[in-house]
């Protein structure tokens, strides 16, 4: 089965996230949504997306890429996953930031955890995280276990 993971990062969390995913699946393809040279998705039984949540919202290049590729992603074994700090807003999320079209496609989803460091984030970031999360200093609630679970989940549907 070859496998695409793309991923839209503000601060780099996803893609050490997508990093990770690709390393329980032999041979998997990791690619930026923010490069323009996506690779051609006809090329892959499976596609999986993910995205960093900031404010509930999906990145701007996750919700280009989903509107001009949703009928083809339909036909692909596809996964899903968000990483972020508000786990407990994960399905609000998924279904605010994902067609309903997308989400039945989907094999496999989840809010896989996230990072937050101070020290990359922006004067409104760090505020934010302050007075509405209730955080300061560095976060980090990725989640390992829930990684290999969403891989061997999309394992078991090839």
């Amino acid at each position: 089965m070859k496998t695409l993971i793309l991923y839209a990062t503000k601060h780099g969390a996803t893609r050490e996230v997508a990093e990770r995913i690709a390393s329980y699946i032999d041979g998997a393809v990791t690619h930026d949504l923010k490069s323009p040279d996506i690779p051609d998705l006809a090329a892959f039984d499976c596609v999986i997306i993910g995205s960093s949540i900031y404010a509930g919202a999906i990145r701007k290049e996750a919700k280009t890429f989903l509107s001009a590729n949703s009928n083809e992603l339909r036909g692909k074994k596809l996964g899903l996953f968000l990483c972020g700090l508000q786990e407990n807003e994960a399905e609000k999320c998924f279904s605010e930031n994902f067609s309903p079209e997308i989400l039945q496609s989907a094999v496999a989803k989840s809010f896989l955890g996230g990072k937050f460091n101070p020290s990359n984030a922006n004067a409104f970031e760090r505020l934010a995280m302050k007075i509405v999360a209730k955080q300061k200093g560095v976060v980090n609630t990725v989640c390992t276990e829930k990684i290999k679970q969403f891989t061997e989940s999309l394992k078991e549907v090839v």
